[in-house]
């Protein structure tokens, strides 16, 4: 390509060397077809993709479903939930990040899977995970709702639905880089807030509150709500509540560099465990009541714990503020629950598991193919919220995605497990990696035996629920994930035939691969000098 004659776009523009395609803005390598030259635009930067990786999670499941967990589990049952799925959400964020710098591709796990794992188990993942994206987007509008009621009930359920609906539509129509600064200041917001809680919250349970010093009553008057069972019962909230923080992998594919991203945003991992779920799991159990059935999912108004401790303690001004906190956290996490629906149908779309269609975006980098079904299906669902009552939406809804999610991080963990043996094959070491998990091979171990060990639980819990008789009616209720799951992994397995495992040995690794400078640097030195360093290499290494 002449340089001088032609003006190279930003984000289309590449010039062969024989090892990929160079970005002749960046200087970054490619290599492949899947992920390099899709429509998206690499418009997001290092600091959209951290903040996103903080806050992309914070939603309904920690604001209002802690609740419902503090009331079955009991204090330390909700805290040690949080604790377990905080070590598999640890070990998962960093198989992500060792992948998503390798391989920052459209519907990241969905195309990892495909690749080391099983086409037809990337196909059972990719299309329940997008179905796991809608369930999502209906359950936090649902919240929204629940949210509003606590200011006024005169605007009925479908109305409120309706113009949340809209508000996340129109986030996601916009421009990539309006999406990125919106989910920016959400999470600025939500990050903020959580200081507030931890310091208020230390003072009203010391005695700064209406209803005198609390400490740790709660914690010695009933620990286990409903002794072990409770605590089992906790763990499909705790894990909707982590979902989505999988979705800085997919980010990936729109960053400019994600070599750089990836591993700031698989950093801020511990502070949102910290501060987020442990702290603030902890905050309520030692100011609110487990028996409070003002709690959502009780008989009361059905209201954040965080906002019955505030109202409670006398503090109106904060309870009206941590409302309205909830319901930009319930927004912000629907929007980015649209944002990875769309994005998860145009990496099947790439596995040709989808509509080729499904591979186009505008010029501005924008899906409409995956956007208009991931949100008609969405905002379909959300209207159950109508003529049921939003806790038992709760329910249904965050079973069945955590489920999901559960299949998705085994096979996220699965699939890093499986990249390092193909790398080792191939002669390659771990030091040659963009970015190196230091928590390899315990880290993906553990997330996977975690997952396999909660789906075996939640059938328990669909089998013999608490406080519930046994019935078919509840057991597909919170089940049928795992049923749609396997019959989608087993007519792909007709259809594709073959082998049940792809053959590592066979696997193409710089396929889809993002090449950085430095990797390219050596191979590219001409003559006795690079040939010299390219042997020393190998006997170091």
């Amino acid at each position: 390509m002449d340089e001088a004659k032609e003006q190279p776009s930003p984000t289309t523009a590449y010039q062969g060397d024989g090892l990929g395609k160079r970005d002749s803005i960046t200087g970054e390598i490619y290599h492949g077809d899947h992920g390099a030259d899709t429509d998206l635009k690499r418009s997001l930067s290092t600091r959209h993709l951290t903040m996103i990786a903080l806050g992309s999670s914070i939603g309904m499941g920690l604001w209002l479903g802690s609740g419902e967990s503090l009331a079955d589990g009991g204090p330390a049952g909700i805290f040690l939930g949080y604790c377990l799925a905080g070590s598999m959400i640890w070990c998962v964020s960093h198989s992500i990040g060792e992948m998503a710098c390798m391989y920052p591709l459209p519907s990241a796990f969905v195309q990892w899977t495909g690749k080391f794992v099983d086409p037809a188990a990337a196909f059972a993942l990719g299309w329940s995970y997008w179905f796991s994206y809608c369930i999502t987007i209906a359950n936090e509008l649902s919240a929204a709702n629940t949210v509003i009621t606590f200011w006024t009930s005169v605007v009925p359920v479908a109305g409120w639905i309706s113009i949340w609906l809209v508000v996340i539509v129109l986030i996601n129509v916009g421009a990539v880089t309006l999406f990125g600064e919106i989910e920016v200041v959400a999470s600025t917001i939500k990050f903020s807030w959580i200081f507030v809680i931890i310091i208020s919250m230390i003072v009203m349970s010391a005695g700064g509150a209406g209803y005198g010093p609390v400490g740790f009553r709660y914690w010695n008057e009933m620990p286990f709500a409903h002794g072990f069972k409770g605590f089992l019962n906790v763990m499909p909230t705790c894990i909707f509540a982590m979902s989505g923080s999988e979705n800085s992998g997919l980010v990936a594919a729109e960053t400019s560099n994600p070599r750089k991203s990836i591993p700031r945003a698989v950093g801020s991992i511990w502070i949102r465990l910290s501060l987020f779920y442990l702290i603030g799991s902890l905050m309520i159990t030692i100011n609110v009541d487990p028996n409070n059935q003002d709690l959502f999912g009780q008989s009361g108004t059905n209201a954040s714990p965080f906002v019955i401790a505030y109202r409670d303690a006398g503090i109106p001004a904060l309870a009206h503020i941590m409302n309205a906190v909830i319901l930009i956290s319930v927004i912000s996490t629907g929007s980015i629950s649209g944002y990875g629906g769309s994005r998860t149908t145009m990496g099947l779309a790439y596995l040709d598991m989808a509509p080729d269609f499904m591979k186009r975006a505008d010029k501005v980098g924008r899906p409409w193919y995956g956007l208009i079904p991931t949100f008609i299906l969405g905002g379909g669902l959300a209207y159950l919220n109508v003529s049921q009552s939003g806790s038992n939406v709760f329910t249904w809804f965050s079973n069945l995605t955590s489920l999901f999610t559960l299949f998705g991080w085994g096979m996220i963990c699965l699939s890093h497990i499986r990249f390092r043996h193909a790398w080792a094959r191939k002669g390659h070491t771990a030091e040659e990696l963009p970015w190196k998990s230091w928590i390899y091979p315990v880290g993906p171990w553990w997330g996977l035996a975690m997952c396999i060990l909660l789906i075996i639980v939640q059938f328990y819990l669909s089998v013999w629920p608490l406080g519930k008789s046994p019935s078919a009616e509840n057991f597909f209720a919170n089940y049928i994930s795992v049923i749609v799951i396997v019959v989608l992994w087993l007519g792909a397995r007709a259809f594709y035939r073959g082998r049940w495992w792809v053959d590592l040995d066979t696997v193409e690794l710089d396929e889809g691969r993002r090449f950085y400078k430095a990797d390219v640097e050596e191979a590219k030195t001409p003559g006795f000098k690079g040939m010299a360093k390219r042997v020393v290499g190998a006997i170091l290494n």
